[in-house]
């Protein structure tokens, strides 16, 4: 009887300690983190594109991108949220953004490989004839620097062109 009252009070144990541990603490949902913080983006004019934060929510599981372009254009500020997240059925990253002018893209695909992060879309329409495919990569340049390159194919991924290409850099705190 002994026995089993210790048995049943390690399997409770067991359990409550189980219960505990956050959804999304498996580490490769802890990739992405490289990208967590507030940021000044800029073009490689040396312009500055915009800001962006980059935060932790939902118990850990997705990073909540929130960017705001630098300049305004025909009276707009330009400004969108992406939802990043390691889909666990699928064992792909995945993104998906919305922004101010009713625009949405997914990124359904996705892989961490050698410090970066390689997100695609699935082929949409882009012209009446045409296919096309958004590739989005994030560099983990170092821990004050990221580079998000936007590239879109019409080939079916055979070559890319350019759409964006930005480099992140960590703002320093407000006491510096």
């Amino acid at each position: 009887m002994k026995n089993f009252i210790l048995l049943s009070a390690f399997f409770c144990f067991v359990k409550t300690t189980a219960a505990q541990q956050l959804p999304c603490s498996n580490p490769v949902y802890r990739q992405f983190d490289f990208w967590i913080g507030e940021w000044e983006a800029f073009g490689k004019n040396g312009q500055k594109a915009g800001d962006s934060k980059i935060s932790l929510v939902l118990d850990s599981c997705i990073i909540l991108e929130e960017w705001t372009s630098a300049s305004v254009n025909r009276g707009l500020r330009y400004a969108g949220k992406s939802f990043n997240t390691y889909n666990a059925v699928t064992k792909q990253w995945q993104q998906t953004w919305v922004d101010n002018t009713g625009g949405s893209t997914e990124y359904l695909e996705g892989k961490f490989d050698n410090k970066k992060i390689i997100l695609l879309t699935k082929p949409f329409p882009f012209s009446r004839d045409t296919l096309a495919i958004r590739r989005l990569t994030f560099f983990d340049l170092d821990r004050n620097k990221v580079r998000q390159l936007g590239e879109i194919s019409k080939d079916n991924g055979m070559s890319w062109v350019t759409e964006y290409d930005l480099e992140y850099r960590r703002k320093k705190p407000a006491n510096q």
